[in-house]
């Protein structure tokens, strides 16, 4: 599986070609932040749209498919309600991600780009999320490519974190 970063940026994620993109929302989340702030913005308000509706509403455990247009380079973008921010945990991140990464297979998605849970609103640390990102896609060999939504200065926090789990895995392939 390849796993790689971009930077939170219309340009670069424009340039990405994976089928889908993941993206945790916690309840009264707003305005949206991050990536899903730029692609609302680039789907003039859709997100938002659906979020006023009360069709999202962030709760742990909604899932909302808003299929892409023209206007994205995907052609799924998938809500996972992450629930409320001030009881976001280490738990709650694994269990959004969880679902997150099943919800892609059961789409037959093989190439997604994903925003860590709780990373848009700073809820959790870049290297922590990683390490929890990392525990978890194993389980998922299904994804050939995993591209992650991240600043630079996060991106330069997580890679040494991917650094030693590819290094571990490569020694445990040897043996």
């Amino acid at each position: 599986m390849d796993i790689a970063f971009v930077a939170p940026d219309l340009r670069r994620l424009d340039k990405l070609r994976n089928e889908a993109l993941a993206a945790a929302l916690f309840e009264g989340e707003w305005p949206l932040r991050g990536a899903l702030g730029l692609l609302d913005w680039r789907l003039a308000g859709r997100i938002s749209r659906v979020i006023q509706s009360g069709v999202a509403k962030g709760v742990r455990g909604e899932s909302i498919l808003i299929p892409g247009e023209s206007k994205v380079a995907f052609d799924k973008l998938f809500l996972r309600g992450g629930g409320r921010a001030s009881e976001f945990d280490g738990a709650a991140f694994d269990e959004a991600l969880e679902a997150m990464l099943r919800t892609l297979t059961r789409a037959g998605v093989r190439s997604a780009t994903l925003v860590l849970p709780g990373r848009a609103l700073g809820l959790i640390s870049a290297a922590e999320a990683m390490e929890r990102f990392l525990a978890l896609i194993g389980d998922h060999p299904e994804h050939d490519e995993i591209t992650l939504v991240e600043e630079p200065d996060a991106q330069r926090e997580m890679e040494p974190v991917l650094l030693r789990a590819r290094r571990a895995a490569s020694v445990y392939e040897e043996i």
